[in-house]
């Protein structure tokens, strides 16, 4: 079941758009296109599109690896002028942890992103990714 929702975000003039798919990796492509089409709404150059998606699945990837059996995948999109902020969120198992920020996969994240950053506590874990816009 796929879930979507479009909301201002009232505290900070955002579009926010969330969806929410089954934590299974045959669905990372709703969340891949979804996010390529909300860069491209924001006018995002083809190679930071391309960027963006890579680093979502890298994400979800990295949340999938410790999410419970029949957990699901909630994502968060924020929009503003020139910036798309994408919070992916996940129930984890028992003792769950994220790979380490000197990890190969977190060097894939900031290196396609401006930001991100991690956390895991108790039976939840939340990536954010913040890309803003080159000017050019």
């Amino acid at each position: 079941m796929i879930l979507t929702q479009q909301e201002p975000d009232q505290s900070l003039g955002d579009d926010v758009v969330l969806l929410t798919v089954p934590a299974d990796g045959g669905y990372l492509g709703v969340l891949r296109t979804a996010t390529a089409g909300l860069a491209a709404r924001l006018h995002f150059a083809l190679d930071e599109i391309e960027d963006l998606r890579i680093a979502v699945d890298e994400a979800c990837a990295m949340l999938l690896a410790i999410a419970t059996r029949g957990a699901e995948l909630d994502c968060r999109f924020a929009v503003t002028d020139d910036a798309l902020a994408v919070e992916v969120s996940v129930t984890t198992v028992r003792g769950a942890k994220l790979p380490a920020e000197s990890s190969f996969a977190w060097k894939v994240l900031t290196a396609l992103t401006t930001s991100a950053s991690a956390e895991a506590s108790g039976k939840h874990a939340t990536i954010r990714l913040l890309t803003r816009r080159t000017e050019g």
